[in-house]
């Protein structure tokens, strides 16, 4: 079920008006970062990666990660339209799909972009969780392309926490949002073994 074109015209104009304020926001933030020569040696080697990451730092992420050309999994469903559309100002490319729809499709479009030399990100605990509980999209797209998972994290010194399933993280302007960035890991093919 695609949505209407009256709900992409919502979609995009809560992406409109959401812009400029988290825009705003993201000049404001102090960043402490921790790891950042793993994703530079990644990328010096010609080995994109799978960024990975939990859904609820999905916008200090969008943030963080600005610019780069960056290829997320986002959902079909009408959250992940005005997502998506509000990352695209951030510089983001969308695959569309989730494990709930549109996956299959979405992780072949992410496998031709990562061969092509693009990063990928998947939020692996998404899109309706259980939070913080990693599904195997992203680990079952490294085994299937040789490509390492990135994993990493962020928190804020000072932030707003949202009522939703996965707690979004939303840094307070001002505030000092650190990024962990772990070592790449590499999965060795796509059996349900390691996968799961």
């Amino acid at each position: 079920m695609s949505l209407t074109s009256a709900r992409r015209a919502k979609a995009a104009a809560i992406a409109a008006a959401a812009y400029p304020l988290a825009a705003a926001l993201a000049r404001t933030l102090r960043w402490r970062v921790e790891g950042a020569g793993h994703y530079d040696e990644l990328m010096r080697a010609g080995r994109p990666p799978i960024l990975a990451l939990w859904h609820g730092r999905i916008l200090p992420a969008t943030f963080y990660w600005r610019n780069r050309g960056i290829v997320a999994m986002t959902s079909e469903n009408f959250d992940g339209e005005w997502i998506a559309r509000l990352m695209a100002r951030f510089g983001f490319r969308a695959a569309r799909g989730s494990t709930s729809r549109g996956g299959s499709r979405a992780l072949v479009q992410l496998r031709r972009e990562l061969a092509a030399g693009q990063v990928a990100a998947f939020t692996v605990d998404g899109p309706r969780g259980p939070a913080r509980s990693a599904q195997a999209g992203a680990v079952w797209l490294a085994g299937a392309t040789g490509h390492p998972l990135l994993p990493f994290h962020l928190e804020a010194d000072r932030c707003w926490t949202a009522r939703s399933w996965d707690g979004s993280l939303i840094p307070k302007p001002f505030s000092t949002t650190a990024i962990a960035i772990g070592e790449p890991m590499i999965v060795a093919g796509t059996g349900e073994a390691v996968v799961e």
